[in-house]
């Protein structure tokens, strides 16, 4: 590979930027980053001028010096200077990108063009975020944002704690995780939502898990889904008692 793509592809992911969003700031498509990144086209000057200007780094170094072969970039050293310390980048899954997680999950390139951040509560392991829909999990409410760490296998999930769940049949789901003594092949997950019955998954149906560490929403959302949340469980609740009470009368 040239320099000059070695160092665009680089300076991209230093960045945290996906192709699109690359080329989308340098306002060409896609494709041609891809064709510059992949040396299959040399960038136009005027696209170089732009890279320069946004990176603060000279032409010149940018089509002779590979700005990534540093110990320490000036990338990375702006970053740190920003952060105070070293911090845990945590790759985000937006819902969006639910579909191309279960195919590229375990696809390296593919994780390296989510976008990242860091939280400063969180000290070293492997951590990723993922956005979650529905109703399921109330009062954690659609669109919150679930940062959790992995979980190898059986032996470590923890009874009764909430994990994000990717498997091949339900895709990216957040449950509450029960398991039996009895049985190690599979495991119930659960909703908090009372109205979302519980169901079984077998553990060679799971393609990762993530234990919830902390979970981030819009101010005010999850108590206003707190409220909705009592209102469906009273009236579920009236539901049954009417129920009960047909069953008393005949």
């Amino acid at each position: 590979m040239s320099v000059v793509c070695q160092n665009l592809k680089f300076l991209r992911k230093q960045k945290g930027w996906t192709q699109q969003e690359f080329a989308d700031k340098l306002g060409i498509k896609r494709s041609l980053l891809g064709a510059y990144e992949e040396e299959r086209a040399e960038p136009r000057t005027e696209v170089l001028e732009l890279v320069s200007d946004m990176f603060r780094v000279s032409i010149d170094d940018l089509l002779r010096r590979d700005v990534g072969s540093q110990k320490e970039s000036f990338l990375e050293k702006r970053r740190q200077q920003k952060l105070g310390t070293n911090r845990q980048q945590i790759e985000f899954v937006p819902v969006k990108a639910a579909a191309g997680y279960l195919a590229g999950y375990n696809d390296d390139e593919f994780i390296e063009e989510l976008n990242t951040f860091t939280l400063p509560m969180l000290g070293a392991g492997n951590y990723r975020a993922f956005e979650i829909a529905g109703d399921s999990m109330l009062p954690v409410s659609s669109g919150s944002v679930i940062v959790c760490h992995k979980v190898d296998g059986w032996e470590d999930i923890k009874n009764n704690e909430t994990y994000v769940v990717v498997t091949t049949r339900e895709g990216i789901v957040y449950k509450r995780v029960l398991k039996s003594n009895r049985s190690k092949v599979k495991v119930t997950l659960m909703s908090d939502n009372p109205q979302f019955e519980p169901y079984a998954v077998g553990m060679d149906e799971i393609l990762e898990l993530w234990q919830t560490d902390a979970i981030i929403n819009k101010v005010g959302q999850q108590s206003r889904m707190s409220v909705n949340h009592l209102a469906d469980m009273v009236s579920h609740l009236q539901e049954q008692v009417s129920m009960l009470k047909k069953k008393i009368k005949n």
